[in-house]
């Protein structure tokens, strides 16, 4: 007997989720089931909650400090769950992953540089780097048969030949869900070694292995990945609290740590506040039993997906995610336009996934769908779709 319901349903209509929330602004339409933007729709671990409604009972809310228990659960969660150990001195706090890759991509890098993406990928990835006016080269992933994977030679092509400072490495994949071997992640470190070249590895989804699938952390492999890395993870994704915007960074290489953690700490980057660091120690000390509960319903989400698919949506092949509460949908089979294929899901099915194309280079006729919510909601979600393509 499971101990906790995640089939349970839950308005979030009304809190300021941008998964609800912002459907207008994001699809021109209200009246969507949403399954697009990487959260969960199930209720936090109880441990979690009750942590913070106990410190929040204590009405006094001033300046704070992260108490050393605090970074001794992140020290511990990652050993235990990646075999991978991280010193105090080597870790700090940042205030979600994507500040933390845009506090590197400032630091490490200025404007012009060349910085490397592996696209389909992580939107803000790419977003952030033209931002912040860097030139972006993109590595673009191979599709082979039903995964995909990395183009080594092409990727040791462009740090030879546009000499990028930096390579952003999404390790798992995010939209595909790939769990990176250690062999193609030493590979990227010993080339990255040779050219001189900074990996950021956003390791966000890393807690959340699928069908038997484990995370390797990038910075574990090797020297070489020690020496050129900047690894950031979280509690977000696992333990669904991304509102808490509690991060973490992690520097094995005292030449680049020394000089960035100092900048950080100087502009006041990663300092936490009282909140984050109250979640994110509940989470890692008390939240493995209700994740190892999760990950199975995940799992089970998925073949539901796949199953519908097989039998109902011959057009639309899931590719099985080897992490993380997303699939990525290959929608090629449907032979529409990409305009064609946002009206099908969006006017017609009345759902709210995130575009393929958003995702760059490989996302064309692809759709990104979240699996995390109630069985029975995703279900009618997938009825709605095939009654849209078959009324066509």
């Amino acid at each position: 007997m499971n101990k906790y319901n995640f089939d349970k349903i839950i308005d979030r209509r009304g809190t300021g989720s941008i998964m609800t929330d912002c459907l207008t602004k994001v699809f021109g339409r209200d009246d969507l089931c949403p399954l697009w933007i990487a959260d969960m729709d199930f209720e936090v671990c109880p441990a979690i909650s009750d942590a913070i409604e106990k410190r929040a009972s204590h009405h006094i809310y001033g300046y704070s400090q992260a108490p050393e228990s605090y970074w001794n659960s992140i020290i511990k969660w990652i050993r235990k769950r990646h075999k991978w150990d991280v010193a105090h001195e080597e870790i700090t706090f940042v205030a979600g992953v994507v500040r933390g890759y845009a506090y590197a991509l400032n630091f490490f890098t200025q404007k012009g540089d060349t910085v490397v993406i592996q696209q389909p990928v992580y939107t803000p990835f790419r977003n952030v780097a033209i931002g912040n006016h860097r030139r972006v080269v993109s590595n673009d992933l191979i599709k082979k048969d039903d995964t995909y994977e990395m183009d080594l030679e092409g990727l040791e092509n462009i740090f030879r030949e546009q000499k990028p400072k930096l390579m952003v490495l999404c390790n798992p994949h995010n939209p595909i869900g790939i769990c990176w071997s250690k062999e193609t992640l030493t590979e990227v470190a010993r080339l990255a070694r040779k050219y001189d070249v900074v990996v950021v590895s956003d390791e966000i989804h890393g807690d959340l292995g699928l069908f038997g699938h484990k995370h390797t952390p990038f910075a574990s492999v090797s020297e070489d990945a020690a020496m050129v890395s900047i690894s950031f993870g979280a509690p977000s994704k696992t333990f669904n609290i991304p509102g808490v915007t509690s991060s973490w960074c992690v520097v094995k290489n005292p030449e680049l740590r020394k000089p960035f953690f100092q900048w950080l700490q100087v502009n006041e980057l990663n300092v936490p506040t009282w909140f984050a660091t109250v979640a994110t120690e509940a989470a890692y000390t008390y939240g493995e039993e209700w994740l190892e509960e999760l990950i199975p319903y995940i799992e089970d989400n998925i073949i539901a997906v796949e199953e519908y698919c097989k039998e109902n949506l011959p057009g639309i092949h899931p590719v099985r995610p080897q992490a993380s509460f997303l699939i990525w949908l290959d929608c090629t089979g449907l032979k529409l336009s990409h305009d064609a294929l946002i009206d099908l899901f969006v006017n017609k099915a009345h759902l709210a996934l995130n575009d393929g194309e958003t995702f760059g280079n490989g996302g064309e006729g692809h759709m990104r769908l979240n699996v995390a919510n109630s069985r029975g909601m995703l279900l009618n979600a997938l009825e709605q779709l095939k009654n849209a393509i078959y009324t066509e």
